[in-house]
């Protein structure tokens, strides 16, 4: 599938695993790619922009539940520092100790260090190849992923466009605006 992906859409899915990667995420989803494509180079980042979406409203919602799924705000908000918690119980089990118990799995990334898509952005990219064959675009570019990210419906992207005070359909109808301008 990922030969139909323009080179600016493979650098936008590269730099969500990149982003996943960095916070120590066995998986990157949707709300990684929608980050990625409100960064510099983003062929859309000027209509993302328009509605609100910026890296940092997206960095606030990926931040809210980091890996493992433990929620950092609302731990300090008790008086518990969780990196010290994850420094302590590393020290004594050992690195990636806590991804096991809060991940529901391995938690750990694939060999080679490399996250996993989640059934989230799996679905996403699908929707994208979808949206370009109903679109009749050449391939996927950024404009047509973010559609497909949208399209996902994941909670999380929900939560951005919500925060950005915008709507999936809203930003879809201004997404398909901007391609027909351009075709």
């Amino acid at each position: 599938m990922f030969e139909r992906f323009t080179k600016d859409a493979r650098r936008m899915v590269k730099a969500a695993e990149e982003s996943a990667r960095a916070a120590g995420s066995p998986s990157f989803g949707c709300a990684h790619l929608l980050w990625a494509l409100t960064e510099p180079g983003s062929t859309v980042r000027d209509v993302l922009a328009a509605h609100g979406i910026t890296p940092e409203v997206v960095a606030v919602e990926l931040g809210r539940t980091p890996a493992g799924g433990l929620d950092a705000s609302a731990l300090a908000a008790l008086g518990i520092d969780l990196d010290a918690v994850r420094a302590s119980v590393e020290e004594t089990f050992g690195p990636g100790a806590l991804d096991d118990a809060a991940g529901g799995g391995s938690g750990r990334p694939r060999a080679g260090g490399r996250p996993r898509f989640t059934d989230g952005a799996k679905k996403a990219l699908e929707l994208s190849l979808r949206e370009a064959i109903r679109l009749h675009a050449d391939g996927i570019d950024p404009a047509v992923l973010l559609l497909g990210v949208v399209r996902a419906d994941d909670a999380r992207v929900n939560a951005v466009l919500t925060a950005a005070g915008t709507d999936a359909a809203t930003l879809r109808g201004d997404v398909e605006q901007r391609l027909r301008r351009s075709a």
